[in-house]
C-alpha cells in the first residue's frame, strides 16, 4: 500500500508498505479521508513520537470503509462506514483500528467530515465531561476557540446550555465562534481576557487551555470557585513561572493536564462508548457538526500542514486519499 513517510530532513514523500496485518480484536480500513492533527506536525518534528509498538507512520484519524474484520467480533461487516481514532497509521491506504475504537459513520455525513469528528470530538467531551465534569449552564472559557478542539468543544458545551467564552486570534475566528454558538469571543491580539473578564466580572467554572506557559496563572485569576483548569497542549511554552499558588488554595482550583493518543484501549472504549451513548444522536440529528475549514488531496499535504502551523484554519482540515 502507499503511505507518506518522513524524511531525515523532515520532508513527506510517499512510499510503499506491506498492509496492516489485523488481530483478532482489530479491523482494517480502507482510508477515504485523514484528519491533520497538530500532533501530525510535531511527530514529523520529531517532538511527539507513536506510541511504543504503534504504527510509526503519520495520522491518528480516518474514515472509510472496512475491508478486513477480526474474529472477535459480531457487530461489524465487511463495506461499514466507519470512522475511528488510532495511535498511528493513518496517512495511508489502509490502517488497522481495535474493534472497540470504531465509530459507524452516519448516513446523513459524508467521509470528510467523518474524519472531523474523533480527535476533536472526543479530546473535547473527555476534557468537559469526564475530566471537568461539565455541569448544565456552567461558565465555560475555551483558548483557541477556533481549532478543531475549540469548534468541537463549544457545540458539546452549548449543548448543555453552558455559558461559552472563547479566546481568538482575529475577528474572523470570533464571528465563526460565533455562528457555532459562543456567547462572547475574545480576540487576544486586541484584549487581554484576564482583563476582560475582570470588567465583564467573569469567572469560569471549565477552562479547556491548549497555551500553558503564561496562561496558567491567567487561567487561575479567572477561575472560579472549585473550577477546573483542563490543559491539553502547551503552545505557549511548557514552563509557567510565579504561579499564585495562594490564589489556587483560596478558590480550590483543580488543574488537570491530559492527552489522549497515549492512553490504554480500555480508556478509550470507554470513553468512546460514553460519546456515543450521549452525543451520537445529535451527529445524526446534525445538531452537532464537525466544522470542515479545507480539504486537500493528499498530495498536498505539506499546504496543509503549513495552514495547520500558521493557525490559518477554523476547524479542520482534512486529506482525500486518492
Amino acid at each position: 500500500m502507499r503511505y507518506i513517510a518522513i524524511s531525515e530532513q523532515q520532508q513527506l514523500s510517499f512510499d510503499e508498505i506491506e498492509k496492516p496485518v489485523i488481530a483478532d480484536d482489530e479491523c482494517l480500513i480502507k482510508v477515504r479521508t485523514i484528519g491533520v492533527n497538530r500532533a501530525d506536525i510535531l511527530q514529523k518534528q520529531g517532538l511527539y513520537p507513536a506510541p511504543a509498538g504503534e504504527s510509526p507512520i503519520l495520522g491518528i484519524e480516518a474514515c472509510g470503509e472496512l475491508v478486513g474484520v477480526g474474529d472477535n467480533q459480531a457487530n461489524w461487516n465487511v463495506g461499514d462506514k466507519v470512522f475511528a481514532i488510532v495511535p498511528g497509521g493513518a496517512y495511508a491506504e489502509f490502517v488497522k483500528v481495535k474493534t472497540e475504537h470504531l465509530i459507524k459513520l452516519p448516513e446523513n455525513l459524508t467521509y470528510a467530515q467523518g474524519a472531523a469528528i474523533a480527535e476533536v470530538f472526543l479530546t473535547a467531551y473527555q476534557c468537559l465531561f469526564t475530566i471537568a465534569e461539565l455541569k448544565p449552564n456552567a461558565k465555560v472559557l475555551i483558548h483557541a476557540g477556533a481549532s478543531g478542539v475549540g469548534t468541537a468543544a463549544i457545540q458539546l458545551a452549548k449543548s448543555i446550555n453552558c455559558h461559552v467564552s472563547v479566546t481568538v486570534s482575529s475577528d474572523e475566528k470570533a464571528a465563526a465562534c460565533k455562528a457555532l454558538g459562543a456567547d462572547e469571543a475574545i480576540n487576544y491580539q486586541q484584549t487581554d481576557f484576564v482583563s476582560w473578564a475582570k470588567e465583564n466580572k467573569h469567572s469560569f467554572d471549565v477552562i479547556l487551555d491548549v497555551v500553558a506557559g503564561e496562561y496558567v496563572n491567567k487561567n487561575i485569576n479567572v477561575c472560579a470557585l472549585d473550577g477546573h483548569i483542563v490543559m491539553l497542549s502547551m503552545l505557549g511554552g511548557r514552563f509557567a513561572e510565579n504561579i499564585d499558588v495562594a490564589k489556587m488554595l483560596i478558590k480550590r482550583v483543580n488543574i488537570h493536564a491530559t492527552t489522549l493518543r497515549s492512553r490504554s484501549n480500555e480508556y478509550k472504549t470507554k470513553l468512546i462508548n460514553a460519546f456515543i451513548h450521549n452525543f451520537y444522536q445529535c451527529l445524526e440529528q446534525g445538531t452537532l457538526t464537525p466544522v470542515i475549514y479545507q480539504q486537500y488531496s493528499w498530495f498536498d499535504v505539506e499546504i496543509a500542514h503549513q495552514v495547520m502551523g500558521n493557525n490559518e484554519n477554523v476547524g479542520k482540515l482534512i486529506l482525500n486519499v486518492e
